[in-house]
């Protein structure tokens, strides 16, 4: 799947790349994020744009292998380290940064990070 190909005529999207997530998936936008932040409970803010975009320069890199969770988990560390790596993302994203920011960013999730019952004793 190419991320970074937004030169196709959609009605309803973007045609050109978004200014600030040049590396959107095609069918994603703004809009579309904040109406799934909305029902998830979520008001985006600056940093979480910032994680967005992130994730988004990650799979557009990562674009020939999927992304596994481990890689994508160390890389959001590394990369918001200084605010205090996934402690601080989960701030953001309570109900995981993989899953919850994957979900914003118009992104499929690597395997095993929305499965809610793994591992639960019920």
């Amino acid at each position: 799947m190419n991320y970074t190909a937004q030169n196709f005529i959609r009605p309803g999207y973007e045609t050109q790349p978004i200014p600030d997530f040049p590396h959107a998936p095609i069918d994603w936008s703004r809009e579309s994020a904040e109406e799934l932040a909305n029902t998830e409970g979520l008001t985006l803010t600056d940093a979480h744009w910032q994680v967005v975009g992130a994730l988004q320069d990650i799979y557009a890199r990562n674009e020939e292998s999927p992304m596994k969770a481990r890689e994508l988990h160390d890389a959001l560390d590394e990369l918001f380290h200084a605010e205090g790596g996934i402690k601080y993302l989960y701030t953001l994203f309570p109900k995981g940064p993989l899953a919850q920011g994957c979900l914003l960013a118009g992104l499929q999730p690597p395997a095993g990070t929305q499965d809610q019952g793994f591992g639960s004793a019920v």
